[in-house]
């Protein structure tokens, strides 16, 4: 399989070819994790591309263009699957783009403008993504504490076993504590300094997700060989919650944002 054009952690990475050419923008390469292309309704892509230009910066190598999802020269190569699982219908396709024309008017902004675009989306899009994960721990910790009042063993109710009491006094402040960070998070953005609430962002980013796979995990055990199983919905949680680590962004990306943000607190040095 080719290599796809994707960047990983480092998004100035992407080297999916745009050209000019008359009226049109040329796009050549490939595409994968391209989430909801696999909906029969997805119509339209906004793909992120590469627009190169030695008068620019490191962050303004790249542009934003609109496409036709049934324009000539697309082919969908396959449904990426995450821990076994397609997302059907929603999808997070492979697309392989091999002299897709499109309109020059159809870029967004300006040419390397892309980055700009990304990151107006991104902030708030992350702190989203960390609402619904607190919110899964919030399901999962309701569960784990159902199960070990209704579920018994050796003669005792599974909360009176082992560590569960502290496990699940420990679920409940882990939950809360990631809660009022992602709040501080969305205060800080809600100032409109986006410079001031990135290190708040990136900080909920990497404990929103850690938090929300420790209680999940901690209520599949509670549940045992169930908890694994399509009987409940904590393995499908787990499965999002883990992916999430890498999603906008993976863990190690944010801790370095925060320490640098910290650091430069004490230095005039570029860190």
């Amino acid at each position: 399989m080719t290599e796809p054009d994707v960047a990983s952690s480092d998004a100035t990475n992407i080297s999916m070819s745009c050209v000019r050419d008359g009226d049109d923008y040329v796009l050549n390469g490939q595409k994968w994790w391209s989430s909801g292309a696999g909906d029969p309704r997805c119509a339209v892509y906004i793909v992120m591309v590469n627009t190169p230009d030695e008068n620019r910066s490191k962050h303004q190598q790249h542009s934003q263009v609109i496409v036709d999802a049934k324009t000539s020269g697309i082919e969908v190569l396959r449904p990426m699957q995450v821990y076994g699982h397609d997302d059907a219908p929603h999808g997070h396709m492979h697309i392989k783009f091999d002299n897709v024309r499109v309109p020059a008017e159809n870029l967004l902004l300006g040419e390397g403008r892309g980055f700009e675009i990304s990151q107006g989306r991104l902030g708030p899009g992350r702190i989203h993504h960390c609402m619904r994960a607190i919110g899964q721990a919030e399901r999962a910790l309701e569960m784990m504490c159902k199960r070990s009042m209704q579920r018994e063993a050796f003669g005792k109710r599974l909360a009176q076993l082992g560590a569960n009491f502290d496990i699940i006094a420990n679920c409940r402040m882990e939950t809360e504590q990631a809660r009022l960070l992602c709040l501080k998070a969305a205060w800080v953005m809600d100032q409109g300094d986006a410079r001031a609430a990135a290190p708040w962002i990136s900080q909920i980013k990497v404990v929103a997700p850690l938090m929300a796979l420790k209680v999940i995990d901690e209520a599949v055990q509670m549940y045992g060989a169930q908890g694994i199983s399509q009987d409940t919905s904590l393995a499908r949680a787990w499965t999002h919650v883990r992916t999430l680590r890498l999603a906008d962004g993976p863990d190690a990306v944010h801790r370095r944002q925060v320490a640098r943000a910290e650091l430069k607190k004490y230095t005039q040095e570029k860190v």
